[in-house]
């Protein structure tokens, strides 16, 4: 997904308005607020300003006393995020400049929790990787996927459920079960993704049961795959749960299809803040995220951002993951 900033105008526009000229999702331009269709009101609302008057918590000394030492001195966490128009989980706000979502909210937590203060750089999503390997990033807290693949090279601690969707436009009057239901379907995923690799696998499934393949689609941005869909060139976009449950709530021009676990068949998918593997932080991360849990704030931003259905009961280390590429 590309990070390249673009005008919140032309982000909401693609949350709000791409078949027509009426758009159902609104923006107040006196409070920086957007309310999903058919809510009113500032309790159903959700800002969009700068000015995010973020949920704290205080610092935990025995918590925060797991950092490794050269982190504690430092004083802050370089964390690699993944941005460009994916609300609720990251994007910019109304002042283009100021990164907010879910993702950001979780990681303040933790910051605080530990103690630090959360320094946030916004890369392409294959650079939140680099930024990893390179030691530049001190985590990763951007919508990642447990993998059996990734954990050879990273340590994880998870904080959230794992969904995809198949987002298709409303009365498309076809529904996602499994791999059949895609077959000889256009579908658009972001590259380098775990749904990709359910997508391409999937195809791989139709195949050599004798159905089509799917016609697998890329985009840069999520407004073009937005776009795409509404002019008709994919029959779905396959992207993460609560940016298209979002987007159908904001829109009412799309729907939701299928839904399914972002680990694959048979596993609940996780997300995690990602750290390099051995770096010393995944066990502060995981107390500290068990720590926010037990102590309701990260209830209360999953409840700010409409995610309180992903909510983990606690936070684990390097559990079973996407299983691997069979060769």
């Amino acid at each position: 997904m590309s990070v390249r900033r673009r005008p919140l105008a032309v982000a909401l526009a693609s949350l709000t308005a791409l078949a027509s000229l009426t758009a159902c999702g609104a923006t107040d331009a006196a409070t920086d607020q957007v309310a999903p269709k058919g809510q009113k009101g500032t309790g159903s609302s959700i800002n969009l300003g700068p000015d995010q008057k973020r949920i704290h918590t205080p610092k935990v000394d025995a918590i925060a006393a797991k950092l490794p030492e050269a982190v504690r001195k430092r004083g802050t966490l370089s964390l690699g995020v993944s941005t460009g128009s994916a609300p609720p989980l990251g994007f910019y706000a109304t002042d283009d400049r100021t990164l907010i979502g879910a993702e950001l909210d979780i990681a303040t937590l933790v910051a605080d929790t530990l103690g630090v203060k959360p320094e946030f750089s916004a890369v392409s999503w294959e650079n939140l990787f680099v930024g990893l390997d390179s030691g530049k990033f001190d985590g990763v807290f951007s919508n990642v996927t447990v993998t059996e693949e990734r954990k050879d090279k990273y340590d994880f601690a998870t904080y959230r459920l794992d969904d995809l969707a198949f987002e298709a436009k409303k009365g498309a009057g076809w529904k996602v079960k499994g791999p059949a239901d895609v077959a000889g379907k256009t579908v658009a995923v972001g590259s380098g993704t775990n749904q990709e690799k359910i997508l391409v696998d999937w195809s791989k499934e139709n195949e050599r049961a004798g159905r089509k393949p799917v016609d697998i689609k890329y985009f840069q941005n999520v407004s073009d795959y937005y776009l795409a869909l509404q002019s008709g060139r994919i029959d779905a976009y396959l992207g993460p749960n609560p940016s298209a449950a979002y987007h159908v709530a904001a829109a009412g021009q799309t729907e939701i299809v299928g839904k399914f676990s972002g680990a694959g068949a048979g596993l609940q998918g996780k997300i995690a803040a990602t750290t390099k593997k051995d770096s010393g932080l995944v066990g502060a991360y995981a107390e500290a995220l068990n720590h926010i849990i037990e102590n309701g704030t990260y209830g209360q931003v999953l409840k700010r951002w409409g995610l309180s259905s992903e909510a983990v009961t606690g936070s684990e280390i390097n559990p079973p993951g996407l299983p691997r590429t069979k060769n």
